[in-house]
């Protein structure tokens, strides 16, 4: 009885954020059906029964960390209002809040598949825009905001690259100098 109710209750989602810390610890090669029930204490069927096959399983995860990592970030930092300088401090904080793990993982999957490579550059290109636009809008020249866009986002990745620092503060401090020296006008 307890096991039927956790099958009732188990849902697409479930599988998802399973699916994300596991490539997050383990790799993509580490995303298989049957180790996933056994972690959710569920036979494969429950899978079946949310995906069609593990390649619709990877594309719901791949669009779970876009919506996440890409969207989710855009969606509250125009939400959050204010001028472009104001939405860029806000998108560098909510960056940060990130320790770059699934980031990596992502990364690394898309260095064996070009499908994910092409969809990662997607990715790429859209926060950078979004990051030269608000830059833009401060008034830098697009080539001034192109730079400084690509500055802010390769030293994100490079950190996350290299392995984030835990202290939440030190992150904090830092990418705020970072926000106030990119965002100076001459």
């Amino acid at each position: 009885m307890v096991k039927k109710n956790k099958i009732a209750k188990l849902g697409q989602q479930d599988w998802i954020d399973l699916g994300l810390k596991v490539l997050e610890e383990s790799g993509i090669e580490a995303v298989r059906v049957e180790p996933l029930a056994k972690l959710l204490g569920v036979t494969k069927g429950s899978f079946y029964w949310h995906f069609k096959n593990r390649e619709e399983f990877l594309e719901a995860i791949l669009q779970a960390w876009v919506s996440q990592q890409t969207d989710s970030i855009i969606e509250q930092v125009e939400a959050m209002g204010g001028d472009a300088v104001t939405k860029l401090l806000h998108l560098f904080e909510l960056a940060i809040e990130d320790d770059g793990r699934v980031e990596n993982a992502i990364r690394a999957w898309a260095a064996h598949d070009s499908r994910i490579a092409a969809i990662l550059n997607q990715v790429d290109s859209r926060r950078l825009n979004y990051t030269k636009n608000l830059f833009l809008s401060v008034g830098f020249t697009p080539f001034e905001a192109v730079v400084r866009a690509r500055m802010v986002y390769y030293s994100l990745i490079g950190e996350f690259t290299l392995g984030t620092r835990s202290n939440r503060e030190e992150r904090l401090t830092e990418i705020r100098l970072q926000h106030k020296i990119l965002t100076r006008r001459e």
